[in-house]
């Protein structure tokens, strides 16, 4: 009889161990879809997001946000190469510690996270460690998970969510971050190509060149084409002084000349556009910065050897004047996926703040 009582027992915990399971597992496939359900509802915020706000940094700022509080995730830092630099382009963690967080790629614990395009997590083990890539902080943050982002094979930067405590991350379900972590990139895709406006794309008057627009609209797709590609900016350092000196029509027949020279020298699926005013802007598409030093050596050396006579503008006859423009070469590296424009601007800065007398090639 007792025999029989203990029997009945264990089958009677036998059927409720099997009835916990069966409902535990019922519990965590609702949670997951909870969380699928979450993230299409994230995605949909995203969407929302490039369409409502103004600014590239409005947007990506508010996506954090989206981020953050959704998923509760303590902070939330995305980062993302303008085509110069790594610029932390939205964080809620405090501004002193984003010279750290910019440059996590250099890191050797997520150096192989970008080399694989796989999430890379870490943790302390205890309270009184650090993270290894911190620098000033111990209290900050105890667990991290770096999702470097790429667009089309092109590593463009990363995401990095972080917890306060141990451990924070270990159940977390990265499948679902993955997902999130696409949509930051389609989103960083999306709004790079904010401000492109291609209708107004012109011919300019006096080079009859492409105007800078056409650079980020339809000569972009043709520069995309290829992973990497240099980026030549050139200015006539003595055109305002031709044009005073000399007169404003003999300024316009310089632009002229030098354009029609160095086009006669580029190959047809080489990019070259008026940039503004004196500078003009020429993309090898392809090719290594490098590899473009020699030809734009010849090039400044024609450039420079020509001479315009005055237009419009009579001197004595005992007096020889022409015009003999002077030219500033820089060239960089422009990568695809990231922004041209932060390449362009870089060098723009540069050739206005050099000296009129500098007379080299220069690589930024």
């Amino acid at each position: 009889m007792i025999l029989a009582i203990i029997v009945i027992l264990v089958m009677i915990v036998i059927l409720l161990t099997v009835y916990n399971m069966s409902i535990h597992k019922k519990i965590e496939n609702f949670q997951n879809l909870n969380q699928k359900i979450a993230s299409l509802n994230v995605v949909q915020d995203f969407m929302n997001t490039v369409g409502e706000c103004t600014t590239v940094d409005e947007k990506i700022g508010k996506i954090n946000e989206i981020l953050i509080e959704r998923y509760q995730i303590k902070y939330s830092t995305i980062v993302v190469y303008d085509g110069a630099e790594y610029i932390v382009k939205a964080s809620n963690v405090e501004q002193k510690h984003w010279e750290t967080l910019r440059n996590l790629q250099s890191e050797e614990i997520f150096q192989n996270s970008v080399q694989t395009a796989t999430p890379k997590y870490v943790t302390v083990e205890n309270e009184n460690e650090r993270l290894p890539y911190q620098k000033m902080e111990f209290g900050r943050a105890k667990s991290a998970m770096f999702f470097p982002l790429y667009i089309e094979n092109v590593y463009i930067g990363y995401w990095l969510i972080e917890g306060s405590m141990p451990h924070e991350f270990d159940k977390i379900d990265t499948t679902i971050l993955e997902v999130v972590r696409n949509n930051i990139v389609s989103v960083i895709r999306t709004v790079g190509n904010q401000g492109i406006i291609e209708n107004i794309v012109r011919d300019d008057k006096y080079s009859h060149l492409k105007s800078a627009e056409y650079l980020y609209a339809e000569g972009r797709k043709e520069i995309d084409k290829h992973t990497t590609s240099a980026v030549c900016l050139f200015k006539i350092t003595n055109l305002e002084k031709i044009n005073e000196e000399i007169s404003r029509k003999t300024g316009d027949e310089v632009i002229t000349a030098v354009s029609e020279m160095v086009q006669s020298n580029l190959a047809a699926e080489y990019i070259f556009v008026r940039y503004m005013g004196p500078k003009f802007a020429i993309v090898f598409s392809g090719i290594e910065a490098n590899a473009v030093a020699s030809f734009m050596v010849d090039i400044k050396k024609q450039v420079e050897e020509l001479e315009i006579e005055p237009v419009d503008v009579e001197f004595e006859e005992d007096e020889e004047v022409v015009a003999k423009p002077k030219i500033n070469v820089v060239i960089s590296t422009y990568y695809k996926g990231t922004a041209l424009e932060g390449v362009m601007k870089k060098l723009e800065e540069y050739v206005d703040s050099a000296d009129e007398k500098e007379n080299s090639i220069n690589y930024l």
